[in-house]
C-alpha cells in the first residue's frame, strides 16, 4: 500500500512542476496545508479520492492520470 501511495505523489509532484505550480500554491487552491502536500508528495500519507479530485482539478488534469 505504501508503494501506492508513493506513486501517486510522485505523479502529482511531476504535474505539479510540470505547470509550474509551487506546493503553496497547489495547497492554497486545494484547501490544504502546505506541508500536507509535501507528506502527500513523499507518499508519506494516503489521500482521499475527494483530496485527489481536488488535486486534480488544481492541476487541470483527470484524476485518474494521477493513478499508477
Amino acid at each position: 500500500m505504501k508503494d501506492l501511495a508513493i506513486s501517486v505523489g510522485l505523479k502529482i509532484k511531476a504535474k505539479r512542476k510540470e505547470m509550474g505550480v509551487s506546493q503553496d500554491k497547489l495547497a492554497l487552491l486545494a484547501d490544504i496545508d502546505r506541508s500536507y502536500v509535501g507528506r502527500i508528495e513523499r507518499g508519506e500519507v494516503n489521500i482521499t479520492l475527494e483530496k485527489l479530485y481536488e488535486i486534480a482539478d488544481v492541476l487541470e488534469c483527470d484524476a485518474k492520470y494521477l493513478l499508477p
